[in-house]
């Protein structure tokens, strides 16, 4: 138990670190008084929002919890609630840092007009959001097992109420609802905070630039600062809680498949075993400590006035650090054990997992340099969109889509590759070490991500506070690097997820197959209709965020044209009632966001009860299947439209600035492109994320029990 003390011990020094940045960040002057106004309102809104949701976020986790523990697993609803309660403190702390952070940020363009010390605010306070999501995803999951002293891989557990033939292995039962809790978490802030968010975007949108042809962010929309709040509950807090959930779900996964291996291989000790719980921890650990190196740095040093080198600095950093330690933690964990002693799918003896974790690493960074390739205006494809948005918007949507479907194929081919890589050297073991080991640095990719929103909100505030012309194009300058930053994180997210759905899977067909590797059976009915069903879950999901969402944002863009329509607004005399559109954007967001989760939650629930353990299989593999190239699709399509509206706004096109035809066709690409990276296509990964924990979690019931056997 001495490595666990030893990695809450770095866990505790990265909370320390979290904190004084956090407390740096708070330190730093606001600016004018219309900045600390401003902020304020977008402060206050977006703490409304988060207490609001967590009214319905909380109902539901007790049930569920409840229900956990009478019916299941005594502890497994405490467990339940820890993840649910780590998810929660990662929103709330990168949301608050975030709301403390863009007014800060613009704040420091305005005194010290230097794109060098702007980038220093910014990722300083996505260093809180990113950092947080490393330490406090490993604390739950440490405090998890030290109070159960360590990994059982032989006791039976029930719940309080036991059901006749209903047992399961305690250790497995609280890894996974401890990842559920999270999950859940997960999902109903992306839905909620996608609705809010993009409602917020495209309804100001459709007012600024198309009814009344005004700046973008201008602070006659009293949509804008419902905008500028939704870049903070769906960018910070949705992403915070999806990358947590998906770095837990790895966490967790390989956990449960070194549990199942153990129990299958009697012909290996106890010593295998004990190797196979505390490497995945041990290599969390050895990349969080590589974020806090690289981020670190970053906070030190004197920074250059070329924001993309910086963060890319800090993500090599980072990644390379998690690679050497990983090496030699892996060394030291596998290396004692003899030949005899290791499982036969280890190929090459104790370096099998860190080859598997090394894919995963290398797999990450090459899905974020092509989502950069596809959605950044340095490169072919998103200026090619920008010259055809001349020819209207027809040729704008079709070339859009295009690119989205273009970029699906190499991040694919990878995921693929380094799974079968992984799997080859390692086992069932090796890919869920792979998933982990793309998720082992995400404290920094998080951080440089989390930097997009706030150098966005930034320089709203600057537009909005009609701050200098030279601070807007620091803070223009570091908005176009956001964007790159965030789509590549969003490519990023759809990627790990797709890691750890797989990873997910193999632990729960492993869970119930009798042999030593797990068996679906392709050529059962049975998987195949549960596969075909998954499939079109996926496209149905889809639907109804997309469908939410601009249901949102016609009812907000009705309300923001009768506050404009009263007199003095749009003459700047008189200020728009900006509380009542963001009272208006939560209401819509929370309203809607019940039914996209409960299906998540509920469809392996009854499927499984009803037809089986092999249809929820077929249900897992067809929605990872068509989710993963959909969830690629729409953020990189979304990412390309948005950087080419931008390009066009720079005047990179001779003749088509502002207000141009070309302008007007690219803001309906734009407009197009939010829901599809805001809104479905990063929810998209976690509806299949959460969808195979939910299978994981209730696997030993759906065994037990099944109406249709």
């Amino acid at each position: 138990m001495t490595a666990w003390y030893l990695v809450l011990c770095l866990v505790i020094l990265g909370i320390a670190y979290v904190i004084f940045n956090y407390m740096k960040i708070k330190k730093m002057r606001e600016g004018t008084a219309d900045m600390v106004e401003m902020a304020g309102i977008i402060r206050s809104g977006a703490n409304t929002f988060m207490l609001t949701e967590y009214k319905s976020i909380c109902i539901v986790l007790v049930v569920v919890a409840v229900i956990f523990t009478l019916f299941i697993e005594k502890t497994a609803g405490l467990s339940f609630l820890l993840g649910g309660a780590m998810s929660s403190v990662v929103c709330v702390l990168g949301m608050k840092s975030a709301t403390y952070a863009n007014v800060r940020t613009a704040n420091k363009a305005r005194e010290s007009l230097s794109i060098g010390e702007t980038v220093k605010v910014a990722l300083c306070g996505g260093s809180v959001s990113g950092l947080a999501v490393q330490a406090f995803g490993m604390l739950g999951l440490i405090i998890v097992m030290l109070i159960q002293g360590g990994v059982d891989h032989t006791s039976e557990s029930t719940g309080l109420i036991k059901i006749a033939g209903l047992s399961c292995n305690p250790t497995v039962m609280r890894v996974s609802t401890y990842s559920l809790g999270c999950s859940i978490v997960a999902m109903f802030n992306r839905v909620a905070g996608g609705n809010y968010t993009k409602a917020a975007d495209i309804s100001s949108d459709i007012l600024g630039k198309i009814r009344h042809d005004l700046p973008e962010d201008d602070s006659r929309v009293p949509n804008t600062i419902a905008d500028f709040i939704g870049d903070n509950v769906n960018d910070i807090a949705g992403n915070c809680s999806d990358l947590l959930e998906s770095f837990v779900a790895t966490m967790s996964a390989s956990i449960m498949i070194a549990v199942t291996l153990y129990q299958t291989n009697t012909a290996v000790g106890e010593g295998i075993f004990k190797a196979t719980i505390l490497f995945p921890i041990i290599l969390a650990a050895c990349g969080f400590a590589g974020c806090l190196v690289g981020l670190g740095i970053a906070n030190f040093k004197k920074m250059s006035d070329n924001p993309s080198r910086e963060l890319d600095l800090s993500t090599w950093i980072s990644a390379g650090l998690t690679i050497i330690l990983g090496g030699v933690a892996c060394y030291l964990i596998f290396g004692k054990l003899g030949e005899n002693e290791l499982y036969s799918d280890f190929k090459i003896g104790w370096a099998s997992p860190w080859v598997s974790a090394i894919m995963g690493i290398v797999s990450g960074v090459a899905i974020g340099v092509i989502t950069e390739y596809y959605t950044s205006t340095d490169h072919k494809p998103t200026r090619e969109l920008a010259e055809i948005c001349e020819e209207g918007e027809a040729f704008v949507v079709t070339k859009g889509d295009a690119i989205g479907s273009r970029s699906c194929l190499l991040p694919v081919l990878i995921i693929a590759v380094a799974l079968l890589v992984s799997g080859f050297l390692c086992g069932t073991y090796g890919i869920a070490i792979a998933a982990l080991g793309m998720l082992a640095f995400v404290g920094a990719t998080v951080s440089i991500d989390a930097f997009g929103p706030i150098a966005d909100n930034a320089g709203g505030l600057a537009e909005s506070c009609h701050l200098d012309p030279d601070v807007r194009k620091i803070t223009d300058k570091l908005d176009a690097v956001g964007n790159t930053t965030a789509a590549i994180g969003k490519g990023f997210a759809i990627g790990s997820a797709a890691f750890a759905t797989v990873s997910l899977i193999v632990a729960y067909v492993g869970s119930y197959s009798a042999g030593l590797t797990p068996v679906l059976n392709f050529a059962s009915f049975t998987v195949v209709a549960g596969g075909i069903l998954g499939g079109a879950l996926v496209e149905y999901f889809s639907a109804m965020l997309t469908d939410n969402t601009i249901d949102s944002a016609k009812i907000m863009a009705d309300e923001g044209d009768k506050m404009m329509s009263i007199p003095g607004v749009l003459e700047g005399k008189v200020k728009p009632d900006y509380n009542k559109m963001i009272r208006l954007a939560a209401q819509e967001a929370i309203h809607k966001m019940v039914i996209p989760s409960v299906i998540a939650l509920l469809i392996p629930v009854v499927g499984g009860l009803i037809f089986g353990v092999e249809f929820v299989g077929g249900i897992l593999v067809g929605a990872t299947i068509v989710a993963i190239p959909r969830a690629i699709f729409m953020g990189n399509s979304g990412g390309a439209f948005d950087n080419a509206k931008k390009y066009i706004e720079g005047e990179n096109i001779p003749g088509h600035g502002k207000g141009s035809s070309a302008h007007k066709a690219a803001v309906t690409g734009d407009t197009i492109g939010d829901t599809r990276k805001d809104v479905v296509g990063v929810a998209l990964d976690i509806f299949i994320k959460l969808m195979s924990t939910v299978a994981n979690t209730l696997a030993p019931v759906i065994r037990t029990i099944t109406l249709l056997k």
